[in-house]
């Protein structure tokens, strides 16, 4: 990996990023425990979902050649010969001339091939009365209708929401096989920058990097490990590193440090204990992003180090567009890369450079239609601006301005 100092495009550069990075290995946990996570196995189903035939419906399980040619005038009778209830299946064997209540979800029971709801019977103690006809497998749900015995229900890579803990349990799963939580070291940099409970100095202000980060990191479904702040001392920030080395770390994410000024560290940092790919993306917020390697260990494994600006707008930005996909890689997800959808900006934005904008905005239904507008000021030291917003807006970067009514690219926020 060579170090460049050109101005990636934002799909170079994510590219550099991602081709450097494999899924964890993977671990088993209980059910209970396994929202969110991602699917480290492709799961067949064992058996059929459901196990049996059952009822749709409350009424009588019966021969539907038993009902032919039924009116409340001339209906056929039949005598009720048992009861079948969800968990309680019927002994009896439906012959012709018979009937077994049936409640919804219960087993069908052997020899019915249909079932005649409550209110298109009579009720007549051990009689019922059929008051039209029923076809065959009417109101019955067949073994399997849901899920076949040998079926693929997951594949790999699926981040297991309510629905798929739900079918791995009606499939009799206690347990599943997930890609283990990447350990994503948060570390903020810079000699003005002090923790939220510290008192503000002249000339300091309060760290948002770090939270932000670290609930970026746990959206995204990797375990925060917060590393403190660091001043603007290649001492420092080197020692804070190797504690995170020391902690297990997969993934080092560094806000602040890696422009151009005197005392951006992070670069060297990088330059002397191991190596840069590249600390330039035609991109704003966030033109400043450096991701390279640090020595890790003595059999020669390297930590792959993403370094984000310090600006809280422009640290939050980069998360979404480059360190949320390499934490998806890492946990071998299906698809890694962020999802978009259409909308219409209402707002334009004039003066537009060459990079590629990533701007705050909210989004609305108005008639049938997605449309965004922006959530005020852009400056990418104005956190409120993604407070506000339910997404970012993508302005490409051969459009020097962008009019009210244009169609856009987005990426959902929430």
């Amino acid at each position: 990996m060579s170090h460049s100092n050109e101005n990636l495009t934002v799909e170079q550069a994510r590219r550099l990023i991602l081709s450097d990075l494999s899924p964890l290995p993977s671990e088993s946990v209980e059910l209970a425990g396994a929202l969110g996570r991602t699917l480290a196995e492709e799961v067949i189903a064992e058996g059929d979902i459901p196990p049996h035939a059952n009822s749709a419906m409350d009424g009588c399980a019966l021969r539907a050649g038993d009902t032919a040619g039924a009116t409340p005038q001339t209906p056929r009778r039949l005598r009720v010969i048992g009861e079948s209830s969800a968990g309680h299946p019927a002994a009896e064997e439906v012959l012709t001339g018979t009937a077994i209540r049936i409640m919804t979800g219960a087993w069908i029971p052997t020899g019915a091939d249909a079932v005649l709801r409550f209110e298109e019977t009579r009720l007549d103690g051990q009689w019922v009365d059929v008051l039209k006809p029923v076809p065959e497998g009417k109101d019955l749900r067949p073994a399997g209708e849901d899920v076949r015995r040998g079926e693929r229900v997951l594949e790999r890579g699926t981040r297991l929401r309510p629905a798929a803990i739900g079918m791995l349990s009606a499939l009799g799963r206690a347990t599943v096989s997930v890609t283990r939580r990447p350990r994503v070291g948060i570390l903020a940099t810079g000699d003005e920058v002090v923790a939220p409970g510290a008192d503000l100095a002249p000339g300091k202000i309060r760290d948002a990097n770090g939270a932000s980060n670290a609930a970026q990191v746990t959206a995204a479904g990797g375990d925060p490990v917060p590393l403190g702040i660091a001043s603007d001392r290649e001492a420092e920030i080197t020692q804070r590193l190797r504690t995170g080395l020391a902690k297990g770390i997969d993934l080092l994410l560094v806000s602040g440090g890696v422009s151009v000024g005197d005392f951006d560290r992070v670069k060297d940092v990088l330059a002397a204990g191991g190596e840069i790919a590249f600390w330039r993306v035609r991109m704003k917020p966030g033109r400043p992003l450096a991701f390279g390697h640090l020595a890790a260990l003595a059999d020669g494994t390297r930590l792959p180090v993403l370094g984000m600006p310090g600006n809280p707008v422009s640290a939050m930005v980069s998360f979404e567009v480059f360190a949320a996909p390499a934490i998806r890689a890492l946990l071998g997800a299906a698809e890694v890369l962020p999802v978009t959808r259409e909308a219409i900006l209402l707002d334009g934005v004039a003066h537009k450079d060459d990079r590629r904008h990533f701007v705050r905005v909210r989004l609305e239904e108005r008639d049938g239609l997605t449309v965004a507008r922006l959530t005020g000021p852009q400056g990418s030291g104005i956190l409120s601006s993604m407070v506000n917003a339910d997404a970012l807006a993508i302005l490409p970067e051969e459009a020097a301005s962008i009019e009210p009514g244009t169609r856009v690219e987005v990426i959902p926020l929430r």
